[in-house]
């Protein structure tokens, strides 16, 4: 996210909230969402409430649907480990290009026919 600062543009980092936080407002939300006509409008007032954006609340709270098996998709843990495992893949990709560079360098090193 960027804006003006000065005649400068700037960037403005996101405010981080807590997991306790988020698990609060997503309780607010399905609390009180039998007293508004739409989800839309319970989002609203207990985002504004809470002074957090409407889409961070949206998203907070279909991710602990989809957490909880209300909602289709992928559950935060499951998320959590495919990231892990394409940085493990990663690293072990890098541990393969490296071995395969050191493997044709020692076969260089011992070929009979450069002595």
């Amino acid at each position: 996210m960027h804006t003006f600062f000065r005649g400068k543009v700037v960037r403005i980092m996101p405010k981080k909230y807590d997991e306790e936080f988020k698990a609060r407002a997503v309780r607010l939300v399905t609390d009180h969402a039998e007293e508004y006509d739409t989800r839309t409008a319970c989002l609203e007032a207990v985002a504004k409430r809470l002074g957090v954006s409407y889409e961070s609340l949206r998203r907070w709270s279909n991710q602990s649907e989809v957490d909880s098996g209300a909602r289709e998709g992928v559950s935060t843990d499951m998320a959590r480990e495919n990231r892990e495992l394409q940085r493990k893949n990663r690293e072990l990709e890098e541990t393969i290009e490296i071995l395969k560079a050191a493997t044709s360098f020692f076969a260089r090193e011992n070929d009979p026919r450069r002595r």
